[in-house]
Formats: C-alpha cells, structure tokens, sequence
C-alpha cells in the first residue's frame, strides 16, 4: 500500500536531520523516545557485547528492538546496516562477523555518520565502513550482503516499497533481511501520516502491520519470522497517546531472498 502525504518530502528530510543530529549530539536531550544503554539491555542486547564497542555509541542508541538476535550474523558474513546512525548496532555486527566479515553502515545524516566514524578510527576497528547515503538509494553494488539490517529506521522512509526493494537488490540469494521497527495495528488517520514533526518522531510514517509485511514480500523477500517487542515504549505524552489509540508498537522481522 503506498502512503500519500500532504507534506514535502524535503521537510520530512530537514525534520529527521535535525533530530538525529541531535540524537548523536545530544543523547541526553528531550526525544519521544528513550535511548541508551539501559534501553538496549531491556530489548535484548548482551552486556557483554555493549562492553566491547564505544560506549559512545551506545548513548546515541535510539532503536526500537533487537533484531541482530534473528539476524544470527556469522563469521565472515557482509552485512549493510541501514540508517546505521552513530553506529551501536554496526559496531555489534562487527563483533559478530569478525575479521573475515566485513559491515557497511550506510546514513543520511552528517552528525551520526561523523560521529561513528571518529568511534570507529579511534578503536581501531577495521572491518567496518561508513557510507553517506539514502536508505532508498545505497551506494553498493547489487548482491553485497549476505544480511541487511535496519533498526527503527523504515518508518521514517516515505516510499518504503522503495526501501525493501533496495534491500532485495543489496542481498545475495539465500540474504537475510533483519530489522525492527514501528508498525500500527490500524492505519492511521491524515492527521498523524501529514504532520512531518510526527514522522521524524517516528509515529506518523508507521505502516499498517499486515501492509508492512506484504510490502516486504512484494519486493520479493520472504518473512519468515515476526516478534512484538512489548519491552519498547515511547516515552513522550503524545507518543504514548498515539500508541493506544493506534496500536504503535515495535516488532522485528526477518526474510530471506529466495
């Protein structure tokens, strides 16, 4: 199903720039959404592999699940990371595809993206590269990844078709697609899917749930597992309104290229 908004698409760019910017900037700022350590702990995430990338980026963590847990990225494996922001769950990857793999976070946004990389060269860390791109357009040749991954991102795209179909160009056959994100039990009103402020929250460009699925499917991948994430909430007045009248929760997803 494809969304009409009454916005421009130049607005909602501008409006998710400036949180995210601030998200890396800022981790302890104002948002509709908790961040942090504490929250990526109570979605899943090991201690013992937030021990060992910058604590940096776990700050900036603003994610909606854990999906790398369906992911099950293994040694050697190339993985994309799409809207890879200051880099925490890249940095995860990394540990999981070691040496032999290699990881590509790929960002629109300037702040996030310069700040993974200063993470990044200041550890050490090799086998991962930070691209400036659209999560619609990656600058990656087709069949790169054995897994693409993406947390709390989709939502905020508004051709999601789009974003699927590049993710089905980016993977090999036999790929994995792996992400998390914010879906509706219903679909929501004008109101909410044509107010930008609520898209770069992460509220207004949340698909319909059994949309989202046949979104993914249409672009030729097959979903082979769904979970709610009821250990995600959003935190603002607004935000938690929406949540109930709407059904606004998180889930995470995994397909696979047939």
């Amino acid at each position: 199903m494809t969304t009409t908004t009454a916005f421009d698409a130049k607005e909602l760019e501008s409006k998710v720039k400036e949180m995210y910017r601030s998200v890396a900037e800022n981790p302890a700022g104002d948002f509709h959404f908790e961040m942090g350590r504490a929250l990526a702990e109570r979605l899943g995430y090991a201690p013992a592999d937030l021990d060992r990338i910058p604590a940096e980026a776990v700050e900036s963590f603003a994610g909606v699940g854990h999906h790398l847990g369906l992911a099950d990225i293994a040694d050697g494996e190339t993985v994309v990371d799409l809207g890879s922001g200051s880099g925490m769950d890249s940095f995860v990857a990394a540990l999981k595809a070691g040496s032999r793999g290699k990881v590509f976070g790929i960002d629109m946004t300037d702040e996030q993206r310069a700040k993974a990389e200063r993470l990044r060269t200041r550890e050490g860390i090799t086998n991962v590269k930070y691209l400036k791109g659209y999560i619609e357009e990656v600058p990656l040749p087709d069949g790169t990844a054995d897994v693409v991954i993406s947390n709390g991102v989709i939502n905020l795209a508004v051709d999601k078709g789009r974003v699927f179909r590049e993710a089905a160009r980016l993977l090999r056959r036999g790929g994995r697609l792996a992400i998390s994100d914010i879906v509706t039990d219903v679909q929501l009103p004008g109101t909410i899917t044509c107010n930008s402020t609520l898209w770069a929250a992460c509220i207004g460009g949340a698909a319909q749930r059994d949309d989202f699925r046949s979104t993914i499917e249409a672009a030729g991948l097959r979903v082979v597992r769904e979970v709610d994430n009821p250990q995600y909430t959003f935190i603002s007045e607004s935000a938690q309104g929406a949540s109930r009248k709407f059904g606004v929760k998180s889930v995470s997803l995994l397909a696979v290229k047939p």
